[in-house]
């Protein structure tokens, strides 16, 4: 029996960056990630508010930085500080971390094999949307697992 889809709200995927952050979106149903945005950091909070106001906002995955070997990366203490806000700014949504090592990696071998030219590829508010759209994808895909 398949599952009931009625009153499900969107997941939003961050991948929060000093200066950039990508943003993905799921459908209602939580079943296909597409990119958003990229914005500059300190206006993805009002972006947030905004969008959770106007569309129903069940979960927010936030991309937590780590290195090769699991350890935290420098960018994790602004993460951290940026949920706070987050939490503080729209109460009441579930925001879960999620590893986010690979999704650049991963946005830029997309981009290559869907044949960007090289300049497109350099486009760095690009790349931070595809990254989150793979977050997005993945955590979509994940949940549907279990």
């Amino acid at each position: 029996m398949p599952p009931q889809f009625h009153n499900m709200g969107r997941i939003i995927a961050i991948d929060y960056g000093k200066k950039r952050t990508g943003i993905a979106v799921s459908d209602p149903m939580q079943l296909i990630a597409g990119g958003l945005t990229a914005l500059p950091s300190v206006e993805v909070i009002p972006f947030l508010k905004k969008y959770a106001a106007e569309n129903q906002v069940d979960t927010f995955i936030l991309g937590e930085p780590r290195q090769m070997n699991y350890q935290y990366s420098e960018n994790r203490d602004r993460v951290v500080q940026f949920k706070k806000n987050l939490q503080k700014s729209i109460p009441g949504t579930e925001i879960k971390m999620v590893d986010e090592r690979f999704t650049s990696v991963l946005a830029h071998q997309a981009m290559r094999d869907g044949g960007l030219k090289k300049k497109d590829r350099q486009n760095k508010a690009l790349v931070d949307e595809l990254s989150a759209t793979i977050l997005l994808q993945a955590y979509l895909e994940t949940v549907r697992i279990k």
